[in-house]
């Protein structure tokens, strides 16, 4: 599996000039996406619905709004 792009603009386009703000989503080459973000699992694991679950090995990543709204362009349809 290798990283193939990245979903829409970079964290410098985005405005972080210093790397400590970096957000960031890739598609991989079997069609799955990485995303890079703040992990919040501690904080909003006992919020999920009742019809959601968390794998011991799955963390819940935060990136900003702004990151997933430049990266919609990028993202299939299908």
């Amino acid at each position: 599996m290798s990283i193939t792009r990245r979903l829409g603009d970079s964290p410098r386009q985005r405005g972080s000039l210093t790397g400590e703000t970096c957000p960031d989503l890739f598609e991989l080459s079997d069609g799955s996406f990485a995303v890079i973000g703040t992990d919040r699992t501690d904080d909003l694991d006992g919020m999920l619905p009742a019809d959601a679950a968390r794998a011991d090995y799955e963390r819940i990543v935060v990136i900003s709004r702004d990151t997933l709204l430049r990266a919609k362009r990028d993202i299939p349809d299908a």
